[in-house]
């Protein structure tokens, strides 16, 4: 495993991290053992980062986390969460709230201080209530000792192009703009790097575009954006290959990429996952899924108020 600065932090991460989303039976019904058992295979493989939200499984995830952590030394994992997001809906970025999330973490995953908190989706509310409430809030948090770092988390890039200049942040997480179909996320990296800014980089498989059983009914992808994606994974198949491998080696492979967060409750799933890392990509194959990706290349969907979606249009390209 290779492991990065995350930005101007003292932490260095694993180029593959842990998404703790599917601890929440997010994507699929799962078994608390099994969730403890992928932790325990992750953090064994060299994967350090781990990350996590209250809001996955509406508190499942952190309860279940929390208890494959509680025996493993805290020097052995580097843990964010977030705060802010509760609900599919549910949004409370408030001074109060925020810090009064991040007690509420703290307990169900048995730790005294947090690694990096992370305000999350920040696109869904107005920026006065990030900049009076949830900003300050983090500065608090870092006061009391319970967070070392904050940041900030979302989809549309134009969410950190706002934020930045305005408020001083430690790392942001970005999503599904680092992957196989769409690398606009280089983009922002020179004014990342500029400023010292980590940057967590999540969802190498698009949420699930890039597969041979096709995207989830729920994806607000484009069906144009669908067959492509799904098109890429098929031909990989058809060479014999699983285009999960080449998208993990794809986004790990790029030095200015701290880490890359992936999320399973499958302990053989995350070993295979990091050995993936460790192996040659095939790059006759990269160029011919890049080739079929092409129409679609960096296309995007709308996500939260409309003043961050300038340019992708009604129609979630």
């Amino acid at each position: 495993m290779k492991y990065r600065k995350l930005g101007n932090t003292d932490l260095d991460v694993s180029v593959l991290s842990f998404g703790a989303s599917s601890l929440g039976s997010v994507f699929r019904e799962t078994d608390e053992g099994e969730s403890v058992r992928t932790v325990h295979a992750a953090i064994d493989a060299g994967i350090n980062y781990i990350d996590v939200s209250p809001y996955y499984g509406l508190t499942k995830a952190e309860t279940v986390l929390g208890k494959a952590l509680q025996n493993i030394p805290r020097d052995k994992f580097i843990l964010s969460t977030k705060a802010g997001r509760y609900g599919a809906d549910t949004f409370d970025f408030s001074f109060d709230r925020i810090v009064a999330s991040v007690d509420e973490s703290l307990a169900r995953l048995n730790v005294d201080e947090l690694d990096v908190l992370y305000l999350h989706d920040i696109e869904f509310v107005p920026a006065d209530i990030i900049l009076k409430e949830a900003i300050p809030a983090l500065r608090r948090l870092k006061d009391l000792g319970k967070i070392r770092f904050g940041g900030i988390c979302g989809l549309p890039l134009a969410l950190f192009e706002t934020f930045i200049p305005l408020e001083d942040v430690d790392c942001i997480i970005s999503y599904c703009h680092y992957s196989l179909n769409d690398t606009s996320l280089s983009g922002l990296l020179p004014r990342l790097e500029e400023n010292g800014i980590g940057l967590v980089n999540a969802s190498p498989l698009s949420m699930g575009l890039l597969g041979t059983r096709g995207a989830p009914d729920w994806h607000p992808a484009s069906r144009e954006i669908k067959a492509a994606c799904r098109a890429a994974a098929l031909h990989c198949e058809a060479q014999g290959a699983d285009i999960a491998r080449l998208a993990i080696q794809f986004s790990t492979s790029n030095a200015r990429i701290p880490t890359t967060l992936v999320s399973t409750a499958n302990p053989d799933n995350i070993r295979k996952n990091v050995s993936w890392t460790d192996e040659p990509m095939d790059e006759s194959l990269l160029a011919e899924v890049l080739a079929i990706l092409a129409p679609v290349r960096d296309r995007t969907w709308v996500s939260g108020r409309d003043e961050y979606n300038a340019g992708i249009g009604g129609a979630k390209k």
